[in-house]
């Protein structure tokens, strides 16, 4: 155990909301200069619990005494936390997309000379603060025009720009490849070696394991222990069991899938980027699915696996070049989201926040919001049909809610995701696809949310699921196909599928033979 002295400590941590009570006497002790890890299922409380810490919550709105560096802290909000050298990076970014990278970074601490913007000074400062990073792009750059794991970056640069102490990161990786992921870890090692304190949240076990000093386990907001990683030998299944409160023996309910015959077929699907008029996002790109079978698609960052969806799915990205679709052999016409899901399609977006959900709605509106005509009756929606229905769908998800009448927004991860699986459900789809189902959610989620595609794949639909994590593909499909740089490289079953091959796919222009 580590014998640096305690930077932080949090004691006997209660906060309730209406209703809920989301923290219960709650202890956290982090030491000087380790890596600590948070873990724990989607509501247990770990963002919660941050948000206390730095003053998003602030002092009196909860119970118990935060102490840092050895005195009391009382943060009644966020610049106070921040003038102490606590940075919480917020799985949502909090960054402006139409604003510059120096903007971004002095927002609301802008440089001044003689009264006015600093801007020499600014793009100086920002050269220095992204090379700290690893990022040496043009402070100029607009935000939008770098990708997410570049984005990433920028949000720890600002954190130094604060003069940051306590660096606290939720889900940092969420959305980052395996390369970005990759660096953005390297990166904590070497804050580390300077002396920099790193609070992570993360569901991604491996990177826990890998990286962390010591983990802090919550569950039902309560804390349930915190391991040791050297000294105790604490491997994934350790973590998982002390998350769910039992043995997890196997990550994915068993299946035994019962494929028909190719009843969806795209041939040679060609799409040009929606402004950049000489790049195409897909290029005659051809695949199939059969009743009752789960197709994988994998690719790193960037491949133009969730550009292909889209395009698909009523030509909502792209413009479209060259094509064909066919469904039970009949060539169709999907010109429109409304002529896809009339065709019997569905597509759950990756982002289930800005694009999945209506945040403002409550889960009943969302359920229903995609088929509205099924509840509809003279052009008035049918309340007690509209209720009925979300809560069948509530049940059967098992969508953790008092009510349908509940918010979205007061949802965890998890059950935001099922809620927007049950909205596409409800259009009864025959087939459904699946981009990046189980991002930012916990182990104890993920497995029902892959018992519910199992049973939809059961009922004789097909499911594609797009997915950044290789072991997911690999024990979920019963087939996968490849995707680098618009273009589909390869097809695997899945008894034939292993990382290396995946991989090798993944990264080259070079077409494998079909299987």
């Amino acid at each position: 155990m580590s014998t640096a002295p305690i930077l932080l400590e949090m004691r006997s941590i209660t906060k309730e909301f209406p209703g809920v009570k989301a923290l219960s006497d709650v202890n956290l002790v982090v030491r000087e200069g380790e890596i600590h890890a948070i873990c724990g299922e989607n509501g247990a409380g770990k963002s919660t619990l941050m948000k206390v810490l730095s003053g998003v919550y602030p002092y009196g709105s909860y119970s118990g005494q935060i102490f840092y560096g050895g005195t009391e802290s009382r943060f009644g909000d966020i610049r106070a936390s921040e003038k102490a050298g606590i940075v919480i990076i917020h799985q949502e970014l909090a960054l402006v997309p139409h604003m510059s990278i120096t903007e971004n970074l002095f927002l609301g601490n802008e440089p001044t000379r003689n009264g006015a913007y600093d801007w020499k000074g600014a793009n100086r400062k920002a050269i220095e603060l992204l090379a700290q990073v690893g990022l040496r792009d043009d402070p100029d750059t607009l935000i939008k025009d770098i990708g997410v794991g570049k984005q990433q970056l920028v949000e720890i640069a600002k954190a130094f720009a604060k003069d940051v102490k306590l660096l606290i990161l939720d889900e940092p990786t969420a959305a980052l490849n395996v390369n970005d992921s990759r660096h953005l870890l390297d990166l904590l090692r070497e804050f580390k070696r300077q002396g920099i304190t790193s609070i992570m949240i993360s569901h991604k076990l491996n990177e826990i394991e890998d990286i962390a000093d010591s983990i802090t386990i919550l569950r039902d907001g309560k804390t349930v222990e915190t391991l040791q990683v050297g000294a105790e030998g604490v491997d994934e299944d350790r973590i998982v069991r002390g998350m769910v409160g039992r043995e997890l023996h196997n990550r994915f309910p068993e299946h035994t899938p019962n494929i028909g015959e190719v009843f969806f077929e795209v041939h040679n699907w060609t799409v040009r980027h929606p402004i950049s008029a000489d790049r195409l996002v897909c290029k005659n790109s051809s695949f199939n699915v059969r009743r009752g079978e789960i197709v994988g698609f994998a690719g790193l960052m960037g491949a133009g696996r969730t550009e292909l969806a889209m395009s698909l799915f009523g030509r909502s990205y792209g413009v479209y070049l060259s094509g064909q679709i066919f469904k039970d052999g009949q060539e169709i016409q999907l010109k429109s989201v409304s002529d896809a899901i009339k065709n019997g399609l569905a597509y759950v977006s990756e982002d289930r926040k800005s694009i999945g959900l209506n945040l403002l709605d409550d889960i009943k509106t969302s359920m229903v919001a995609a088929k509205l005509s099924k509840i509809t009756h003279h052009g008035v929606i049918d309340q007690v049909e509209e209720h009925k229905a979300a809560e069948q769908y509530r049940e059967a998800l098992r969508v953790k809610a008092p009510t349908v009448d509940e918010g979205v927004t007061k949802l965890s991860g998890g059950n935001q995701q099922k809620v927007v699986l049950a909205k596409w459900m409800f259009t009864d789809p025959e087939l459904l696809i699946l981009d990046e189902p189980t991002r930012g959610i916990d182990v104890g989620a993920k497995y029902e949310i892959y018992g519910i595609i199992q049973r939809l794949a059961d009922q004789g639909k097909g499911v594609i699921v797009i997915s950044s994590e290789l072991p997911e593909l690999l024990g979920l499909c019963d087939r996968i196909y490849t995707v680098f740089e618009g273009t589909i490289t390869g097809e695997v079953p899945r008894n034939e599928a292993d990382p290396e091959l995946l991989m090798k796919q993944m990264t080259s222009t070079k077409k494998m033979p079909t299987r």
